[in-house]
């Protein structure tokens, strides 16, 4: 009887994940030897918005593992390598055969990977507030020893990466930690001859201890990094907020309405839907609410699509997936994605791209409460909409007090880009859209 198995040695890599230039290896669920499945979970990557799975591309026998958790990887990284089966000579393979590129070594020799230094840094860019301009120009002639990531991380902060002490890594490499490091220390002493900037004093150090029991609980990584992202926002935008109340009694009429008529399993269009295609259609109105300023400060870059984003409450923290080309989806289409991509979110299953490209974000608390709010631009767009709980209400409707459902709007914009006067304006086309969704065919 002829023997028909056929095996091979297949790669596992790290899918494209979006213009991620690094992420974080949070957990390795795989060792040399483990006989995994075509799809099974191999390891857990976390960026800074998201945690995600990484399925196996192939399945069999685990014959090397390339990472471990705190490592960093990119698009087209080795995981792994399983020796692969397929039986049936014409039964098609799990995964090509990687095409060996050197000598078999041994499962225990241990594989080189690239220090945590020479990753391109995940973190997006602290204000330049923090050190301003680069510090004292050096003197010694010496060339720092540091990556070519290290070194930008450092200009991106104003920092002079020469006047860094010693690094703490491998032969005194200097690391982010160190550029950080040297940031904190700037800012807490001073430091003779530094350019004066908008240094921001530090939080004094308490021991609460001392006062009674504590404990420690580590922040999520998406947690610590949206906390810098709104930091930088802060510091860098003058926002204004402008609240305005919408009358939503038909709209949540209709809403009723269209649900009543759907089957056990299908969707339910929430009054998020409406909100949705009623911004488009302001932003359509108002073309610098879907802009960007330019990295200059000169132009205004306007865009000609229309996207989306959601905050989203998940375990780990708040992520915004987004709903791409908005103006061209049906209320029931945006319903269908926007449960899809929700659920993902709190499973830590968004992908880096399932949340790119928005033009402009929306921050719904109305199924907790509250009145109103004041949302934190989500830069580089250039205005967010918050929205709380709609309640009844008397309304003079000009002879009598009438009940009315009254939905609470905060919008918060950029006000380098936008006036009082607009963003007035452009509420006002959002109040009358929720308050006649016919305007909406318009």
């Amino acid at each position: 009887m002829t023997d028909n198995t056929m095996t091979g040695l297949c790669e596992i890599k790290v899918p494209d994940v979006g213009n991620v230039p690094a992420i974080d290896v949070f957990e390795v669920l795989i060792k040399v030897g483990d006989i995994i499945a075509l799809e099974q979970t191999v390891a857990t990557l976390e960026t800074d918005k998201a945690t995600m799975e990484l399925p196996s591309s192939a399945a069999g026998t685990v014959q090397q593992v390339f990472i471990k958790a705190g490592d960093k990887v990119s698009e087209g990284t080795l995981i792994a390598t399983v020796l692969a089966e397929a039986v049936g000579q014409g039964t098609e393979k799990a995964a090509e055969p990687a095409a060996p590129s050197a000598p078999p070594v041994a499962e225990t020799a241990p594989v080189p990977k690239a220090s945590e230094a020479e990753a391109a840094p995940l973190v997006q860019p602290a204000p330049k507030a923090v050190v301003s301009a680069p510090l004292m120009p050096t003197t010694s002639g010496a060339k720092a020893h540091a990556s070519p990531s290290v070194r930008l991380f450092a200009r991106e902060l104003g920092v002079d990466i020469s006047k860094v002490a010693a690094g703490s890594g491998r032969k005194g490499r200097i690391l982010k930690d160190d550029v950080k490091n040297f940031v904190k220390k700037v800012m807490a002493e001073g430091m003779p001859g530094a350019a004066t900037g908008a240094g921001i004093p530090t939080i004094p150090v308490v021991d609460f201890s001392v006062f009674g029991d504590t404990e420690v609980l580590k922040l999520s990584k998406i947690k610590r990094l949206t906390g810098q992202n709104l930091t930088r926002v802060w510091l860098n935008l003058p926002m204004v907020t402008y609240h305005e109340e919408a009358d939503v009694t038909d709209m949540e009429a209709f809403r009723n309405a269209l649900n009543a008529e759907k089957g056990k399993d299908e969707v339910k269009i929430t009054g998020l839907m409406f909100i949705i295609k009623a911004l488009v259609a302001a932003m359509q109105q108002f073309p610098s609410f879907n802009a960007s300023l330019s990295g200059d400060g000169e132009s205004l870059i306007l865009k000609k699509y229309f996207n989306v984003g959601i905050a989203v409450d998940t375990p780990n923290g708040l992520v915004v997936p987004v709903l791409r080309d908005v103006n061209s989806k049906s209320i029931n289409q945006l319903a269908v994605e926007l449960a899809e991509k929700s659920a993902k979110a709190r499973q830590g299953k968004l992908m880096p791209a399932d949340m790119q490209g928005g033009c402009i974000t929306i921050s719904s608390l109305g199924g907790i409460g509250g009145t109103a709010f004041t949302p934190i631009v989500n830069a580089p767009e250039v205005a967010i909409l918050g929205v709380t709980r709609a309640k009844m209400q008397p309304v003079w409707n000009g002879k009598e007090f009438v009940p009315r459902l009254m939905l609470p709007l905060d919008l918060t914009y950029d006000h380098r880009v936008i006036d009082g006067a607009e963003g007035a304006r452009f509420m006002a086309v959002i109040k009358q859209n929720l308050s006649d969704i016919r305007r909406l065919l318009l």
